[in-house]
């Protein structure tokens, strides 16, 4: 090769590493382009997170959007997490183990603190149910997996019943197990906040018993392995929001209140309450949670409604993504 034609090559292969050192890389730009999916439910910290604003203003210098999925429960957002849907998610601690039990690859990244008030089995008033002792024979509405259907089962145990003194109604979603009970089809229901706030407000609706001393009722924050090991700068960034939009909702219930109640339909006195008894900060996963945990797995498999033996302790992400 004539020494021009060959300088020309070497000056041309210089100029492109060059160049490529200078661009984003394939990784990089796919990064700079990604969507941080989230699901949530009604009436949570990511709720109000998503509300607020402050986590797209902290990922666009990143250039990373973010894009927010609803869901009625627990249950549906795990489902879609599994299957890649969502990156990243919360949910209730019975539904989390339902996910567990089913083999679905979500992990656990943080905790909320207890909120035992959340939870209740609300009957009518004109049944005259006065103790969890009088459901023995009774039909409950109640989700599988919920949160709450966890409450009446160490409910019924506490008053000397079993899961079996009762006759479980699944329904899908807390609207359908209300009107469930309104219609009298049940003479029970469960449910969990803002629905249940909503229905102590209700003439002729009481709660029989909630979680207190039975149930913490934490929220869990799910994804899966693959995603956190991948994206840790992005999950803290996301949890270091989620930490100063908590702080500003556990000071400002009404406030709280006044911004979700257009979204959710739902009256801001309602939403006021259930704010109220509820502590938003997320916490690590410690041996204690886990043990809370693991207790709710057993029960459940007490009752064959999960078919083995879990230990809720393989499906903790090791390390913290809290900021």
């Amino acid at each position: 090769m004539p020494f021009s034609s060959l300088r020309r090559v070497l000056l041309g292969g210089l100029f492109f590493s060059l160049a490529a050192s200078l661009l984003p890389s394939a990784s990089a730009l796919a990064e700079q382009a990604k969507t941080l999916r989230i699901g949530y439910q009604k009436f949570n910290s990511i709720n109000i997170l998503k509300s607020s604003g402050a986590l797209e203003k902290a990922l666009a210098p990143k250039g990373v959007q973010v894009s927010w999925h609803e869901f009625a429960a627990g249950p549906q957002l795990l489902e879609a997490l599994s299957t890649g849907a969502i990156d990243l998610g919360h949910a209730a601690d019975a539904p989390s183990v339902f996910a567990q039990a089913a083999g679905k690859p979500v992990v656990y990244l943080a905790a909320e603190q207890p909120y035992p008030r959340g939870i209740g089995l609300v009957v009518r008033e004109q049944d005259q149910l006065s103790s969890v002792q009088s459901l023995k024979g009774q039909r409950v509405a109640t989700g599988r997996g919920w949160n709450a259907q966890y409450l009446l089962a160490v409910a019924l145990e506490q008053a000397g019943l079993s899961y079996q003194d009762i006759t479980p109604a699944y329904v899908n979603n807390a609207a359908d197990a209300v009107a469930a009970l309104q219609s009298g089809s049940v003479q029970a229901a469960t449910l969990w906040d803002p629905f249940l706030a909503a229905a102590e407000r209700q003439p002729g609706l009481k709660n029989l018993r909630d979680g207190s001393g039975l149930s913490n009722n934490r929220t869990f924050y799910l994804s899966t392995a693959s995603f956190a090991d991948q994206h840790k700068d992005l999950l803290k960034t996301f949890f270091g929001e989620l930490a100063k939009v908590s702080q500003w909702a556990n000071a400002k219930p009404g406030e709280v209140a006044a911004m979700l109640a257009p979204q959710l339909g739902i009256s801001a006195s309602v939403l006021e309450v259930a704010s109220e008894r509820r502590n938003y900060n997320a916490v690590a996963i410690t041996p204690q949670i886990i043990a809370e945990q693991q207790k709710l797995a057993d029960t459940f498999q007490g009752l064959d409604l999960i078919p083995r033996k879990l230990q809720v302790a393989d499906s903790v992400y090791p390390s913290s993504v809290l900021p």
